[in-house]
Formats: structure tokens, sequence, C-alpha cells
């Protein structure tokens, strides 16, 4: 059985929709909790089905915190945590599972990214450094930023990098609980990155396997709005007080 959580918080509905579908496509015995973030009440009615639960939770408690709430509900084999804009075929699941049972030293299993124009996201990065953040922003050293994202070797092959940004992470069930999910600290951003670093100490890995994709719009918040900006600045001290530098 596999579950999957996916955090909402004013979503366009279309787009939501499309996410849904994908998973609701997939050939298993399966189980969708969707957390609502959002002030208002409005797509509940949209997403009626047997293998939905929909939790609303009437205020904005922060992405890993909402994830959390299923902590104690799920009991499946596998646990996806799941962007509410990504898009991807009825087999994708069923194939990352058939790799991820031959993989027992890895936590979680993340496919090839793609934009929707069908380039490549650079999902991959080695564990950051203040350095790395505020090179993302500023472009000081582009050489940097391809070594970071693992850009210098050949990403069509898989491999276990450091971190794996989580817009689909399909988890062993088991670990997501042995980790006790996300940090909860963490309101917006950094919670993947924390979480691969709670992985490497329980000595797993994280693999990123290229021969299987799915379709990501990534909408780069933080870098469009002040406010996530801030939300992103607060999560990076908190990981680099916590990890180090």
């Amino acid at each position: 059985m596999i579950t999957a959580s996916i955090v909402l918080f004013k979503e366009n509905l279309e787009t939501i929709k499309k996410t849904v579908d994908s998973f609701l496509k997939t050939p298993l015995e399966k189980k969708l909790y969707l957390i609502d973030n959002s002030p208002i009440n409005d797509l509940e009615s949209h997403f009626k089905h047997l293998e939905i639960e929909y939790i609303y939770v009437g205020n904005n408690i922060g992405f890993g915190k909402a994830h959390n709430l299923v902590l104690n509900k799920i009991n499946s084999d596998f646990h996806l945590i799941l962007n509410p804009d990504v898009e991807f075929q009825s087999n994708v699941i069923s194939n990352l599972i058939k790799v991820l049972l031959n993989e027992p030293k890895v936590s979680f299993i993340t496919p090839k990214v793609l934009y929707p124009n069908k380039e490549i996201q650079f999902v991959c990065r080695k564990h950051p450094t203040f350095f790395d953040l505020i090179n993302r922003k500023l472009k000081i050293s582009k050489n940097n930023i391809r070594k970071n994202e693992y850009q210098d070797q050949d990403l069509e092959y898989p491999f276990y990098p450091d971190f794996i940004h989580g817009c689909f992470m399909l988890f062993k069930t088991e670990d997501f609980k042995r980790l006790k999910g996300f940090d909860e600290r963490y309101f917006l951003y950094m919670e993947d990155a924390d979480m691969c670093r709670k992985i490497d100490d329980i000595g797993k890995k994280k693999l990123f396997y290229p021969k299987i994709e799915i379709t990501h719009q990534h909408q780069k918040g933080s870098s469009k709005s002040i406010k996530l900006f801030l939300f992103h600045l607060s999560s990076a001290f908190k990981y680099f007080l916590k990890w180090g530098t």
C-alpha cells in the first residue's frame, strides 16, 4: 500500500486537480491526504473520493508541520511527499517502488524532474552552505552553482546525492516515521535539506533515479516575494544553527 500527502495553501484548482489525478491513476492500493492550510475552505468539495482524506487545518501552520499531521495515520509500506504542482504517468510510482525495494540503504527515491517545457530541474544538491544560499541569489559564482547541483556529472545515471529538493520524495514509510517526519521549526523552506541530514545520521541514503521522470511547475516563490524570501532566510538560519555551515 502507498499513502501520499500534499500540503495546500491557496492553490490553483486546475493545477492541484492534475496532481491529484496523477496519484489516483496509480494502480496500487492507496490513500491521499490533502492537508489544507488555506484561510478559506473552498477546495474540499472538489475532492470527494474514497481514496482521499481532506484535512482542513484552518490556518497556515507551515509545510513540515502540516505533512506531519498524518504521521500517526499512515500504516502504508511507502509514503509520498508530493508538491501540489506535479504531474506524472500512472506507472511512475510502481516503477520507483520496484527500485526502492532493491535498495535497503535508501530512505527515499526521487525521479528526474522536468519543467513543463522539458528542461531538467537540478533537484540534486550538495549539502548547503551559507555561501551556497547567498550565491544562488546573487550569482557570484556560476561555477560554484554547477558543482553544488552536480551539473559536472552525467545526470542520466542514478546516484546518491547529499540532498534532493523535495517536490516528490517517495519514502519507505518506516523510515519516514522513524525520522519523525519533518522538523517543525522550519515554517517553509529547508525542511527537505534538514530531512536529508537526518537520513545521513541514521546511516541511510537518498536515491536520484533519472530513468523515470515527472513534471514540476516549480514556482520559485522565494525569488519573487519578499515575504517568502524572509521565510527562506529564517529557515536558513535555523538550518545552519542546527547543522553548522
